[in-house]
């Protein structure tokens, strides 16, 4: 399987993702666009996102960062968490499980 050959979702305004998902993790490589949100949330699967290009301000459990190019953040399960785009960006997340409403 190639990326260019798996079809890009919207889960929400601005935020489309590929799919990649194996027996316990789900692998999403994002495309967003500037300014846009996701709102709080929180979620049982533990979550590793990757800044490959753009800035991400994050909010983790309260606390608000400014995430760009190669910072990584590991987001337990249940925690608390937000985000906004400042730029164009291209993210990756990993989950465990797998996000079976992402299928």
């Amino acid at each position: 399987m190639n990326l260019k050959e798996i079809k890009s979702k919207e889960i929400f305004p601005g935020l489309s993702g590929k799919f990649v998902h194996g027996d316990n993790i789900t692998w999403v490589f994002w495309d967003v666009t500037k300014d846009s949100e996701v709102k709080e949330h929180q979620h049982i699967h533990e979550q590793i996102m990757h800044v490959v290009t753009g800035k991400f301000e994050f909010i983790l459990n309260g606390t608000k960062k400014i995430y760009q190019d190669g910072d990584v953040v590991v987001i337990p399960s249940n925690i608390p968490h937000s985000g906004k785009a400042i730029t164009n960006c291209k993210l990756m997340d990993v989950f465990s499980p797998v996000r079976e409403e992402y299928r």
